[in-house]
């Protein structure tokens, strides 16, 4: 007996439904936040802008805060060195900043709590005291929109409002209750108009599905009788090792993905980034294990052969031992690293390895099981993003992709830094981007081999194309309309549309349809 590589069936379609949740494509531009639906008028007329909030605790500098702009009051400087000095941060008295203020907040940031009075009259208070700025804490973690009434008369604010969430504001507020000197520099870095990271990721995503579709034959090697196909980790019953999709598996996705979103949006927690982190590591470790074997025995078919036998367990591969402790001290050192700035590139290599095994052993045996996945998936994705806005106030799918300020991010992405970003922030796009349209992708391959097309008169080539043409329209829906995209959207279009279309012009689709492989 051997320790299989690949995950239990049960263990692995849990891991799946857990991978549906950041599906998102990327973050949205600096002025993501603008509507365009709140009144206009002189003097409240500004565009909501992102707000890069950098502040010092006794000289010390942290990390930065994320902040949105109001409609009204001066404009800031989209340049940290175009600003000045630096200046010291006050809380009134009372903190609300609703009266005037008992301490001097001269040539000050005026750090108040948000409620009691409106956002206008905070700043008029604020202003009036001698403050240079105004940051307001929300007491919510989420950014609220600073604007105007049809009502209100000319605000004829001169100095810059600025909101932060709660948890950004605390971090500033016990500061300044610890008696610590905090300094605060604001200011709205504009969005470059290239975003060096998005090729990166586009290939990234592309190679993988590429690569897990043809992994089997290229690196594993195609054996002459089914039957005697080699399993992915063990010895007995390969066919044991592989999860056949059935029709009914997209209502189970959609419930336990649905379920666990809502779980997230609603108790954003630390513990439960965690426990998301490990998963992924349990996943990650499997896949890295597997993909490091399948390379090594490739190169060196004996390097298997060697084995260990373990009371109770049995004969246990030395190279299944060797790569499984590797790849255990690899995600370790991941975990403790992980807000690095290299963290990304292990995240990826855990990711893709995770991607590779799961196209392995996870099967879609025809295009039936495919429309019902795909579709639901894309039914998903369309009503968290675009619909669920309606019912919860906010997009639910990109509140929880983006995380919040406490605990790790979400692990389930590939992600690319932003290189000429002045937030420093990343692109990304979530595992069901690539593992759902993915999965119809080593169908197709399959489906090619059983019956001997090849690249010309076969569908791996054309769904490829699809994908990624389907990808590319991603990112350029993300860039015209500055916000996160259900990248499903435009995938299972360019995928399931591509090979029910060109089975129909061939007269295949109901072998298509009926398939078994």
């Amino acid at each position: 007996m051997a320790i299989p590589t690949s995950p239990p069936r049960r263990g692995l379609l849990r891991l799946l439904s857990v991978l549906l949740l950041a599906r998102t494509a990327g973050a949205g531009a600096a002025s993501e936040f603008d509507d365009g639906t709140s009144p206009k008028f002189p003097g409240c007329d500004n565009t909501l802008q992102k707000v890069k909030v950098m502040y010092w605790v006794n000289g010390d500098e942290q990390s930065s805060l994320t902040g949105i702009s109001a409609r009204f009051g001066a404009v800031l400087p989209d340049t940290a060195a175009s600003d000045g000095p630096k200046r010291p941060a006050v809380q009134p008295d009372p903190k609300d900043s609703c009266a005037k203020s008992a301490k001097p907040l001269s040539d000050s940031v005026a750090v108040a709590e948000r409620g009691e009075c409106t956002f206008i009259d905070k700043a008029k208070t604020a202003e009036a005291g001698g403050a240079a700025a105004l940051l307001i804490m929300n007491d919510e973690d989420a950014l609220q929109k600073m604007v105007c009434t049809d009502k209100d008369p000319p605000p004829n604010i001169n100095i810059p409002v600025v909101m932060v969430s709660k948890s950004a504001g605390d971090k500033i507020q016990s500061a300044l209750f610890d008696g610590s000197k905090v300094d605060i520099l604001m200011y709205a870095p504009q969005k470059p108009s290239f975003d060096g990271a998005i090729p990166f990721l586009w290939m990234m995503a592309v190679g993988t599905v590429a690569c897990a579709s043809v992994w089997s034959v290229a690196v594993v090697g195609e054996k002459p009788n089914k039957n005697d196909t080699a399993s992915l980790g063990g010895e007995e019953n390969p066919e044991a090792e592989v999860v056949e999709l059935q029709t009914q598996t997209a209502l189970v996705f959609i419930v336990t993905s649905s379920l666990v979103l809502l779980f997230l949006f609603f108790f954003k927690s630390s513990w439960s980034a965690w426990l998301l982190v490990f998963l992924f590591c349990v996943g990650a470790i499997q896949g890295m294990e597997y993909v490091a074997s399948s390379l090594v025995i490739r190169a060196c078919s004996r390097c298997g052969e060697p084995k260990v036998k373990f009371p109770g367990i049995g004969n246990v591969k030395v190279l299944t031992l060797v790569t499984l402790l590797l790849a255990f001290i690899f995600a370790g050192t991941w975990v403790a690293h992980q807000n690095s700035p290299s963290g990304w590139v292990g995240q990826n290599i855990m990711g893709i390895c995770m991607m590779i095994l799961v196209l392995q052993v996870v099967h879609m045996p025809n295009i039936k099981v495919a429309s019902a996945l795909l579709i639901a998936a894309f039914l998903y994705d369309i009503f968290w993003v675009f619909i669920s806005p309606l019912i919860f106030k906010k997009s639910v799918m990109i509140t929880v992709a983006r995380g919040s300020d406490d605990g790790p991010s979400l692990p389930m992405v590939l992600k690319m830094p932003k290189e000429f970003d002045s937030w420093n922030g990343y692109d990304m796009i979530g595992f069901g981007d690539i593992l759902f349209p993915g999965l119809l992708v080593a169908f197709s391959f399959r489906f090619d081999r059983s019956n001997g097309k090849d690249l010309t008169d076969g569908y791996f080539l054309c769904l490829m194309i699809g994908y990624a043409f389907g990808l590319s329209c991603t990112y350029v829906g993300l860039y015209l309309m500055n916000s996160g995209q259900p990248a499903l959207l435009y995938l299972v279009p360019s995928t399931l549309g591509v090979i029910t279309l060109l089975g129909a012009k061939r007269g295949e689709l109901s072998q298509l349809w009926n398939a078994k492989v």
